[in-house]
């Protein structure tokens, strides 16, 4: 049986859920780039809102997922720093979409990620990751503050939960295949 393989970009800022996102979903093992936080990061990144974050991703995440008998999505997880922002051009290089994971508590953390696909005309959708319980905005107050089109999904996760992951993975694919079938027609 032929297999297709689909690439996908898990994209955000500093401490958005990246790495637990690919964690949560893949079915091997992730190869993941984290390191510690060190003193040396003061004054570099922004830990406002994640101050308990102890490791951040310097290069990529790596990760696999079968959604059905004939395809299987290879995950890529940028990291989120902007000094490590250099690495985006490579990881998104061949990707059919992305998903940018969005935190609430620091939504300005996603406007790069939101300008980085929309610049590139890259299928992408927003993934609210409510790590922390019930989110207090809504969909509206959420687009209207990443300026993101009717055309952009905007869906809702809990990064730590495979299911909830997965669902948004399938929203991205759904997405990025009428974006193909538009484009075709």
């Amino acid at each position: 049986m032929d297999r297709t393989s689909v690439k996908i970009v898990i994209a955000g800022g500093f401490g958005t859920g990246k790495t637990t996102l690919v964690g949560s979903v893949s079915e091997i093992a992730p190869l993941t780039t984290e390191e510690i936080l060190t003193e040396a990061s003061l004054g570099v990144d922004d830990t406002t809102g994640v101050e308990s974050k102890t490791h951040t991703t310097v290069a990529l995440d790596f990760g696999r997922i079968t959604i059905s008998p004939d395809v299987v999505l290879y995950l890529f997880g940028t990291p989120g720093q902007d000094r490590f922002w250099f690495m985006w051009d490579e990881l998104a290089q061949g990707a059919v979409g992305a998903i940018v994971l969005v935190d609430t508590r620091r939504l300005d953390s996603s406007f790069p990620a939101v300008d980085y696909f929309e610049r590139r005309r890259l299928p992408f959708i927003a993934a609210v990751n409510r790590f922390y319980g019930e989110c207090e905005y809504t969909e509206a107050e959420i687009r209207s503050a990443l300026e993101l089109g009717p055309e952009v999904p905007l869906v809702w996760l809990d990064a730590r939960d495979r299911e909830s992951s997965k669902m948004a993975l399938i929203s991205l694919v759904r997405h990025a295949m009428a974006r193909l079938a538009l484009r075709s027609a």
